[in-house]
């Protein structure tokens, strides 16, 4: 299939370099293209390349940059935990996030654990006690007061480690 693909490539290609392009099925049953005649070859009419032009920007579109410049540009950053940083024996974590410049006019941020917002976080950082064990993702949101997201920071995750009620003496867990 790459095969074909690229042939038909080349033969576009070669359209555009040469006005006369020829088709030809040799004794396996295989189709060929070139620029030069070969035995039992036909000769392929070819519809000229589309081009396109794009047309000049008018006054109006020129103002829109200056528009979009005065619209909040935020910075979402996860603080901690660290990316995939394990809490062993823990039963509280302490999250956090930074946005920059404070939302305003608005606008709204929040911290996002496992998909669902954390409760009480005004911004800087956050105890949650008490906290499932497993794998959880953090992420910070700013959204505009149409509910739109306009900052969003990379997902962080990190493991909480907590000893099995099968085995709680586990000695991968230290105190």
């Amino acid at each position: 299939m790459r095969a074909i693909l690229f042939t038909l490539m080349s033969v576009v290609s070669a359209v555009a370099l040469s006005a006369t392009v020829y088709k030809w099925v040799d004794e396996n049953g295989v189709t060929h293209y070139s620029d030069q005649p070969h035995e039992n070859a036909e000769k392929v009419q070819l519809a000229q390349p589309q081009t396109y032009s794009a047309p000049r920007p008018s006054a109006r579109s020129a103002q829109a940059p200056a528009a979009a410049q005065t619209s909040n540009t935020y910075s979402c950053q996860v603080t901690q935990p660290a990316p995939d940083q394990s809490f062993p024996n823990a039963t509280s974590v302490t999250v956090g996030a930074a946005i920059s410049p404070a939302p305003q006019s608005g606008d709204q941020g929040f911290l996002l654990l496992d998909g669902a917002r954390v409760p009480n976080w005004s911004g800087g950082s956050v105890t949650i006690d008490p906290i499932e064990r497993g794998t959880h993702s953090l992420q910070a949101i700013v959204q505009d007061s149409n509910g739109k997201v306009i900052c969003q920071s990379a997902t962080v995750s990190f493991t909480v480690l907590q000893p099995s009620v099968l085995n709680p003496t586990n000695p991968n867990f230290h105190r």
